[in-house]
């Protein structure tokens, strides 16, 4: 018997299937319609069953809003096992016929009535399992305890991080409405004309919300707060171009040097010479403030300080950069989120 499946693989390069079968159809996260029927197929998930949130379920849809390839395709019975195979290695989930998610050996991770097998198993690479224990490990030799059930963070192989031209320029346009904040807090602002005129370069990347508050007059007091904390997601994108090191979170960034950073480099070389670090300092350090960061708000969630002296704005800005800078959700800057 044929059976027409379709797989769902976050490899940014899966290779190609090797298994027997016709190959129906294969697009990737290029295709616009991929995008809109990725969000379909989420609300699918979410709506199976009572629609209440499963760890089984929340993996699941981590795993679609990871998706960068679907292959549609046809195969025998008889084949199930060495396309099963390949959909593991494709880190691939697959959707049958009668409406079920199945991880790759078949087995039911959200049925059409919500149902699931307690086996079942949603993938992820090894280098996300294996950077998940690491990071869990030096979690807790500092003493900070965080459930297993968290998933690791993306992995190397699914990654597509901002290039390192655009973090320069994200750079220089964060800067800006960080020093007016700075500026408009010690009753000294800054003429809009002057930052203009002094960083062309950083006007030029402003974000809606950024331009928006430096053209403001005046400016809320909680917007004045808020862009004075980007100094530390500042901070993280200064770190992922090797200007400076990424401290443990519990104190705020030296701003005196993030500031001489970005006056030694407030021209066009910066933004065309621009290296990141490695992806996997960038990927560690991503999957350690992503549970910093459910640390700090379980603690306040229960009306505790936050464990081992963490600072929560430290951590929360250095989360909005972090996920930025992998393009979670393919958020634009002023939309990033940081679910944990």
């Amino acid at each position: 018997m044929t059976t027409l499946i379709n797989i769902y693989s976050t490899l940014r390069a899966p290779s190609a299937p090797d298994f027997p079968h016709e190959l129906v159809g294969h697009r990737a996260l290029s295709d616009p319609d991929l995008t809109t029927h990725l969000n379909g197929f989420a609300g699918y998930v979410q709506s199976r069953g009572d629609g209440q949130m499963t760890q089984t379920r929340y993996h699941v849809l981590l795993h679609i809003l990871r998706v960068r390839h679907q292959f549609s395709i046809h195969v025998e019975d008889h084949d199930f096992e060495a396309m099963a195979q390949w959909v593991w290695r494709a880190n691939g989930v697959c959707f049958t016929p009668e409406g079920a998610v199945r991880d790759p050996d078949g087995l039911v991770l959200v049925g059409p009535g919500g149902e699931n097998d307690p086996e079942a198993q949603v993938p992820y690479p090894p280098d996300t399992v294996d950077r998940k224990a690491r990071m869990e490990s030096v979690l807790m030799e500092s003493g900070i305890r965080t459930p297993t059930t968290l998933p690791p963070v993306i992995g190397a192989s699914e990654v597509d991080l901002q290039t390192a031209s655009e973090v320069a320029q994200r750079a220089l346009g964060l800067f800006l409405p960080s020093l007016k904040a700075e500026s408009l807090d010690l009753n000294q602002p800054i003429p809009t004309e002057k930052l203009q005129t002094q960083f062309p370069l950083g006007f030029e990347a402003l974000t809606p919300m950024e331009r928006s508050f430096i053209f403001s007059d005046p400016p809320s007091q909680q917007d004045i707060v808020n862009f004075a904390w980007r100094y530390e997601a500042q901070a993280v994108l200064q770190w992922a171009l090797a200007l400076s090191e990424l401290p443990w979170p519990t104190q705020n960034c030296d701003v005196a040097k993030a500031t001489r950073n970005i006056l030694n480099n407030n021209n066009a070389a910066f933004i065309q010479s621009a290296a990141l670090r490695p992806t996997e300092e960038i990927l560690d350090a991503l999957d350690l403030h992503y549970r910093l960061h459910w640390a700090v708000r379980e603690a306040h969630q229960q009306e505790l300080s936050p464990p081992a002296q963490l600072e929560p704005g430290v951590i929360s800005e250095r989360h909005h950069a972090l996920n930025w800078l992998v393009r979670f959700e393919n958020a634009d800057w002023d939309d990033v989120d940081t679910p944990t």
